[in-house]
């Protein structure tokens, strides 16, 4: 994360005015303008029949985050505590613990609200965990044919995350392949409801919801490809994820969904990213959905503002999402939009919040800075001739990070450095 002071704050409050303004009118289409943009884009990507047939819908929705920002094309990109929902590899290389909580105005009076948190271990830094949970809700009222109420409540489906993955080999040139698992349990709750005669059947509700456990499996990896700049960071990312593994809850498949990531840096401050779905209905394979994909894009405009767009393309179900994020010291607040074919352009719909606490990285950049100084020392010291003192610098650098190429490569040579001067001084001796 970022500080900000001075000028650098007045403007992300003028940008934050701006953005909220901007969310509090409704651009006004009317229904004959926005049906045929409706039908343009049906003619493009279709109708996709087997749409709907799943159960847990709250599986589908976003917390929101820099996932949805990017229209969910995020298995591959996996750099924060968004990657929970996607790919659960990312907690192995997460670059810092967070904490977050989200909100979402969905659709009309539905929400969600969410609550996650991920980490890596200090001593198993290749080993990550996270867990959290999310909440869908909208009201369930029931009127009879005189507009009397007669039953109210809400109908609700909440998620529970528990996740943890591990970076398998990683050194100095190979980032290492990061495999994950998150399981999951969701439940469902449907009020009770009336019979014919408006009285209400009780257990009703019960007989409708369900309970359930299923999981995700993902991996990530990372490298250089057509990179023009000089930094650590690999710039390329490929993923690969199954989410939503298990069986179906009274008759209805799980929305089960396979898919493959690709994530590219051509440059420092931005981030291209494509996402292709195969939706798979375990109960019956010839009712799972179309194929579809997302396409992302995220800038970094200064060291404290983002923004993003994505484009999720899918058969009846066409999603354009715009967002940012605002850094501050120790904390990051997200806003998004989205807006599909299942809604039209309001202000406060379809806007999601959220707020990443920075917990810090467990000083792996303190470690990472100390090897580098290290290393540095020690070429100093032997370009000097100290070997002995290049030596001490190498091993304990090597203490910190046992896996840092350019040391051990050092000490190979000055190992083999010290032989050739050991055997010179015997021959001097002997001579």
């Amino acid at each position: 994360m970022y500080t900000i002071n001075g000028m650098n704050k007045s403007v992300v409050f003028i940008f934050l005015g701006i953005l909220l303004c901007s969310l509090s009118f409704a651009i006004d289409l009317d229904d004959s303008a926005y049906g045929t943009i409706a039908d343009y884009l049906h003619d493009i990507y279709g109708i996709d029949d087997n749409a709907g047939l799943t159960a847990f819908p709250v599986l589908n929705v976003p917390m929101g985050g820099r996932a949805e920002g990017m229209a969910l094309a995020f298995s591959a990109v996996a750099d924060d505590i968004s990657f929970l929902e996607y790919n659960p590899a990312g907690s192995a290389v997460l670059p810092r613990s967070e904490l977050a909580f989200f909100h979402n105005n969905w659709i009309a009076d539905t929400k969600v609200e969410g609550i996650v948190y991920a980490a890596r271990f200090n001593k198993l830094e290749n080993l990550g965990i996270g867990f959290g949970g999310k909440w869908l809700y909208t009201p369930f009222t029931e009127y009879n044919i005189y507009g009397e109420r007669v039953s109210k409540g809400y109908y609700s489906e909440a998620v529970a995350f528990l996740n943890a993955s591990y970076n398998i080999l990683p050194n100095y040139h190979f980032y290492g392949v990061a495999i994950g698992m998150s399981l999951k349990g969701a439940f469902r709750f449907v009020p009770d409801y009336t019979d014919n005669e408006d009285n209400i059947i009780a257990g009703s509700g019960l007989s409708q919801s369900a309970a359930m456990l299923m999981g995700d499996i993902g991996a990530l990896t990372r490298f250089n490809f057509l990179k023009p700049y000089y930094s650590r960071e690999k710039n390329t990312s490929v993923a690969l994820t199954v989410r939503n593994l298990g069986p179906p809850v009274k008759g209805d498949a799980l929305p089960s969904v396979g898919s493959l990531a690709l994530s590219y840096k051509p440059l420092r401050p931005l981030i291209l990213s494509f996402e292709f779905f195969v939706p798979f209905n375990i109960e019956n394979i010839a009712l799972s959905e179309k194929p579809y994909n997302a396409v992302g894009l995220a800038v970094s405009v200064t060291d404290f503002l983002s923004m993003r767009l994505g484009v999720l393309n899918k058969a009846g179900n066409f999603r354009l999402t715009l967002g940012s994020a605002i850094m501050l010291e120790k904390l990051a607040l997200d806003v998004n939009y989205s807006l599909d074919l299942l809604t039209q352009l309001q202000p406060l719909n379809r806007v999601s919040l959220g707020v990443r606490f920075d917990l810090g990285d467990n000083n792996r950049q303190a470690r990472a800075d100390a090897v580098d100084r290290l290393y540095i020392a020690g070429l100093e010291a032997y370009a000097a001739g100290k070997l002995e003192e290049a030596q001490k610098c190498w091993e304990e650098a090597l203490k910190i990070n046992p896996i840092f190429e350019p040391v051990i490569q050092a000490l190979k040579s000055l190992q083999e450095a010290i032989r050739l001067q050991r055997h010179m001084d015997t021959l001097r001796e002997t001579s």
